[in-house]
């Protein structure tokens, strides 16, 4: 990586989260065992977010739980993870990992949330990300996220007990994601991602069944990128706090769009299962490229700056 001035444009600072360069992984994709994760963060991620867990293990929802349509992918996957006890083995074997480890928590419950998040940084997560999104199981996530005032409280509750920079993951299937993103902030979040999943379904024509066997999944890749970037272009204006953006980034342009929109880094998920690991390096390159072109000195000179035009 390319030095200017013996400082290095691409390098971004989260609430105390040091990365190397603006990508991340996202949750859901690879983020389950040690040896994955490593493998991302050797490919060039600048931090990996694991798999969500909670408190107990969870089997998750029978097959099928993806499908495949010409604009991205619909998953139902249920949650499925080993739980919070079990998977600290896997967060305590990267204490060593040269990228910050942010784990993903889900609860069904304020309570829920705080023990899973407290023993994810007992293990020695360097942050948290509360997933207030997951748009296909009952009584968590969305179902949490779409309330301001229930937001307020889980994170709130979580900000008391943890000494690690919490993140909070908001949902697009709300009525208002500034209201919602005003209450996370205002509770306590150090930063923002968004987006995770957009509500979809798909339906086989020859039986008239839905294909996924939850019926309803969440829609991600390249079809959502429009919604992601309005979303954060509406919280940027909103709060003062850093966002991640998520959804549908494939290149480096997407990823230069979403911090023009007032992202201080992306999470890549889907594109990866169509493009391979090498996608990290690929929009890492493209966003220097980018900078150089443009005259910028570092990242944070374009994050926001299409509120400014």
């Amino acid at each position: 990586m390319v030095l200017m001035n013996g400082k290095n444009p691409l390098e971004v600072e989260i609430s105390g989260l040091r990365l190397l360069n603006p990508t991340m992984l996202a949750s859901g994709m690879l983020g389950l065992t040690s040896c994955m994760m490593r493998e991302v963060a050797r490919a060039g991620a600048g931090a990996i977010v694991t798999k969500s867990v909670g408190l107990k293990p969870r089997d998750g929802y029978k097959n099928p739980t993806v499908v495949q349509v010409r604009c991205g992918l619909i998953n139902a996957m249920g949650l499925p993870n080993p739980g919070i006890r079990l998977f600290r083995a896997e967060i305590e074997r990267l204490r060593d990992l040269d990228v910050p480890l942010i784990v993903s928590v889900y609860g069904f419950s304020p309570e829920e949330y705080v023990q899973v998040a407290w023993e994810a940084c007992r293990a020695g997560a360097d942050a948290v990300e509360l997933n207030l999104s997951c748009p296909h199981v009952k009584g968590t996530g969305s179902e949490i996220g779409q309330d301001p005032d229930v937001v307020r409280e889980v994170v709130r509750e979580v900000k008391h007990r943890i000494d690690k920079p919490l993140i909070v993951k908001l949902s697009p299937n709300v009525t208002s994601i500034s209201e919602v993103s005003r209450a996370a902030a205002e509770a306590g979040a150090d930063a923002l991602t968004a987006i995770n999943t957009v509500k979809a379904m798909a339906i086989d024509i020859e039986t008239a069944r839905p294909i996924l066997a939850n019926r309803i999944g969440g829609l991600s890749g390249e079809a959502i990128k429009p919604i992601a970037v309005r979303c954060i272009y509406e919280i940027y204006e909103e709060v003062d706090v850093p966002i991640i953006g998520c959804g549908g980034i494939s290149d480096w342009r997407d990823a230069v769009e979403f911090m023009l929109a007032g992202a201080s880094a992306v999470q890549v998920g889907t594109a990866i299962a169509y493009k391979g690991l090498g996608i990290f390096k690929s929009i890492t390159d493209g966003i220097k490229y980018y900078l150089e072109e443009k005259g910028y000195g570092c990242v944070g000179d374009i994050v926001g700056l299409a509120h400014q035009r």
